[in-house]
């Protein structure tokens, strides 16, 4: 279990580090996680093919494995989205939301009784972004990208949990990435029309932030990831996302100065997101220890 919980914090860390990259990328949203995914099919299938870890799945299984590699290009999309049209503090704090989606989403798939602490827990991270969005009604589009963006990524790590069981994280991985930049390269026309590009070609500085972002913020983030889900409930493993908007946004403070636009109705709302991860995380080692002790 502590190893799960190091393999996740590590990817959490990885994580928080996407947002600042999306605002150094000039690219469009769209274009950005299309590169994005493209970038890490092809690292994912040589790295497999050369140690001779790939296998062909069936089509049903590999129409299960596209299916959530969809759903991981919108979530990415939209958080993108939500960066883009807001700033990656309010864009990652939005992805707070998770926790919440999550605790209704998990027991619907996997069909468990409604745990009320976790939701409790995830409307304390509701109430976080409602102060946000109250301090900040011009990043009114931002924010529904963000939620939208949560409300995504809610769902593929339940869906995950099921498939590991049966495959390996870096086959589970690869197939998603590939699955999700075929979807993409059908919708970004579309998605043109409604928010249209400046840019369509990556710049010298954006291919190297593209692949810091496919090698290490993607390829090894997702396999920590899903390696930490073997061990660790979908729930806590959202939930401990919350702490990618932590990192992310120590880094924008860092790197953007973004503390200088923030009010303290910011961070009255971060403290309640904060807070939601600690007692979490608190439940969590309480129930592990009392497990323990009764074996």
């Amino acid at each position: 279990m502590k190893k799960a919980f190091i393999q996740l914090h590590i990817a959490v860390f990885l994580a928080g580090f996407t947002a600042i990259l999306g605002k150094l990328i000039i690219l469009n949203e769209g274009l950005l996680v299309w590169y994005r995914m493209l970038i890490t099919t092809i690292t994912l299938l040589l790295i497999l093919i050369f140690t001779r870890e790939f296998i062909k799945l069936s089509f049903k299984n590999t129409f299960r494995l596209f299916g959530v590699g969809v759903i991981v290009a919108l979530h990415w999309l939209t958080f993108y989205g939500s960066i883009k049209y807001s700033n990656a503090s309010v864009g990652l704090t939005c992805l707070s939301a998770i926790g919440f989606f999550t605790a209704f989403i998990d027991p619907m798939i996997t069909r468990r009784r409604i745990d009320w602490f976790e939701v409790i827990l995830g409307l304390m991270a509701i109430a976080g972004i409602y102060l946000i969005f109250n301090f900040y009604p011009e990043y009114k589009k931002g924010i529904i990208f963000g939620i939208i963006s949560a409300l995504l990524a809610s769902i593929f790590p339940i869906l995950n949990k099921k498939l590991l069981t049966r495959f390996t994280p870096k086959i589970v991985t690869v197939y998603e990435m590939c699955g999700g930049f075929l979807a993409l390269t059908f919708i970004i026309p579309f998605y043109f029309k409604l928010f249209p590009a400046k840019y369509f070609f990556p710049t010298t500085t954006d291919w190297l932030w593209l692949l810091v972002l496919a090698w290490l913020c993607t390829v090894l983030s997702f396999i920590l990831q899903l390696n930490a889900l073997k061990k660790i409930s979908p729930f806590t493993a959202n939930l401990t996302y919350n702490l990618e908007p932590i990192y992310g946004i120590i880094f924008a403070f860092i790197i953007f100065h973004e503390n200088k636009y923030l009010s303290s109705g910011f961070y009255v709302g971060l403290s309640l997101i904060l807070l939601a991860v600690v007692l979490q995380m608190a439940r969590v080692f309480w129930v592990v220890r009392r497990e323990r002790l009764r074996g």
